[in-house]
């Protein structure tokens, strides 16, 4: 059945119009992304396959392309809309980071940095470079690694921050793994890293691991600061 046959107050469009996009699910907002759907499918049906198949939205998001444009219904012009998408959401989030103290929207950093970070096949290690009021001054990924290790060095880390002139950092690095936990090397790094800027009056507020899925765990609130 097409979704124009459905009751009005079922149809996602309508239905986000009333009540809001958080009130959808995620095959209805994929559904209103994709607009139509193929033969034999309506737009909602199609945005379930592709859920099932990739096994989740994030992941979908973050699908190689070939393998998205390998789905029946799928393309390369559906491929670069989605990443656009994708990558209007963190310029947006980005602005809303710079607009005041990042402490004042914790969750938008936690969103900021799963859009950033998560969906990377190989570590990075990003910096986040804070004025005195805590506003965002740049977020630089300053190292890359493979898929379990990262070498950081804390004087590229101390040059950085004194040549943007921050007065705080906060600290973030994926886990490709999935692993949620900061490992005993995460500890010592944080610790060194935090030594080394407090010899400049530089603060490390938070140290953040973002895992493939699932939200990014904080060294602060673990007291591990």
């Amino acid at each position: 059945m097409a979704i124009t046959d459905w009751p009005e107050n079922e149809r996602p469009r309508e239905k986000l119009l009333a009540h809001g996009p958080r009130m959808l699910t995620d095959s209805e907002l994929l559904a209103l992304f994709l607009r139509v759907g193929t033969r034999g499918q309506s737009a909602v049906d199609l945005a379930r396959t592709l859920l099932a198949r990739f096994g989740s939205l994030s992941q979908l998001c973050n699908a190689p392309i070939d393998e998205f444009a390998a789905v029946p219904g799928m393309g390369l012009a559906k491929y670069a809309q989605l990443q656009a998408v994708m990558e209007l959401a963190r310029r947006a989030l980005a602005e809303r980071l710079g607009d005041g103290a990042l402490f004042d929207s914790p969750m938008a950093v936690r969103d900021w940095l799963q859009l950033h970070l998560a969906h990377l096949p190989h570590e990075t290690f990003c910096v986040l470079l804070l004025d005195t009021r805590n506003r965002l001054i740049e977020a630089v990924d300053l190292f890359r690694g493979t898929l379990n290790q990262t070498s950081v060095y804390p004087r590229e880390v101390v040059k950085l921050a004194l040549r943007r002139n921050a007065a705080a950092v906060i600290l973030a690095h994926n886990h490709p793994s999935g692993e949620m936990e900061p490992s005993h090397a995460d500890e010592m790094l944080t610790r060194d890293l935090g030594k080394a800027l407090a010899l400049v009056d530089i603060k490390v507020l938070d140290h953040f691991i973002v895992p493939a899925h699932g939200s990014p765990t904080s060294f602060a609130e673990r007291g591990l600061l």
